[in-house]
């Protein structure tokens, strides 16, 4: 069964829209780590303002646009994170392609078989596209509100992850003190794949390159990508079997940060979002009017120790 993003026809509208200008990348071209410049202001921050991913929940993505940093979070989908870090220490993703790549959408990949129809030996994954989180446990940090398909609700970030949620002061009316949160599908986001059952996830997932509303609660979203953001746009568009003469780029490697030498690691620190310098940050991205940035247009500041970084 093809696992996929999006239903077959917005998919095959949204690809043959937008593959005729991209531009494909040399081939044997060396594989870098980003370095681009911050594009945003921040205020003065401490270090205090800054902290460090946990090493056990990073996951390094290596291709030859540079290595994506992914902060995994299991208090979102642990059953996905668990299978992503199984299959990671297996060297299961190694060499794999990016097999269905959709400018202004998303990079799909891990299937061993390059065509989208394979999958690992592991059972699939029960679909986890909410979460149940406590205004104390998991806090979130507001940033504006959206309409969906079940309501109006507050958006905002949890840690680096940006998300939807019902009213905490509805926690006061259920049974174990929580409400019901989700991901959100913006950019830089890492989400799994899957048939048209809601527990088909098995290995296939995705990184998003750009916001896509309409996958929110329906697919399970584990991470999000913090450092090397800029080459999610890189990975060469098509699709396996589709796109004629399309070679795909390659998955070089995927480890967890906790595997990989302390030498070898990226040191990457992110700006709290619990912390009055994101605050100001986000307030500095309001329209001159006042109004609210959309939460998925607010990409949250990480830096290389004390150099800042996008």
């Amino acid at each position: 069964m093809t696992r996929t993003a999006l239903a077959a026809l917005a998919a095959g509208f949204l690809f043959t829209t937008a593959c005729a200008e991209e531009q494909q990348p040399v081939e044997n071209a060396p594989v870098t780590v980003e370095k681009q410049a911050a594009t945003y202001i921040l205020p003065d921050t401490t270090d205090a303002d800054w902290r460090e991913p946990d090493l056990e929940n990073t996951l390094y993505i290596k291709t030859i646009h540079g290595t994506f940093v992914v902060e995994m979070m299991p208090e979102f989908a642990p059953k996905h994170v668990e299978q992503i870090k199984t299959l990671t220490r297996r060297k299961f993703y190694d060499n794999i392609t990016f097999h269905r790549v959709i400018r202004n959408f998303m990079n799909q990949t891990g299937d061993p078989t390059g065509d989208g129809t394979g999958d690992s030996d592991l059972p699939d994954i029960p679909g986890e596209f909410t979460f149940r989180r406590s205004p104390s446990g998991m806090p979130v940090t507001l940033v504006n509100r959206r309409l969906t398909e079940v309501g109006e609700v507050d958006t905002g970030f949890y840690k680096a992850m940006p998300v939807a949620t019902k009213p905490s002061a509805q926690a006061f009316m259920t049974k174990d003190g929580k409400v019901e949160a989700w991901g959100l599908h913006c950019k830089s986001v890492t989400s799994m794949a899957r048939g048209v059952p809601e527990n088909s996830a098995n290995s296939q997932f995705f990184l998003m390159r750009h916001e896509y509303q309409s996958l929110d609660m329906k697919y399970s979203i584990w991470g999000t990508t913090i450092w090397g953001r800029r080459g999610l746009k890189k990975i060469k568009v098509g699709i396996a079997g589709e796109t004629p003469n399309f070679v795909p780029n390659e998955l070089i490697s995927m480890r967890m940060a906790v595997d990989v030498p302390e030498e070898e690691r990226f040191a990457v620190q992110i700006l709290r979002t619990d912390s009055n310098a994101f605050e100001s940050y986000v307030n500095s991205l309001k329209s001159k009017t006042g109004k609210a940035p959309n939460v998925c247009d607010v990409e949250v500041p990480t830096r290389l120790k004390n150099e800042l970084k996008l």
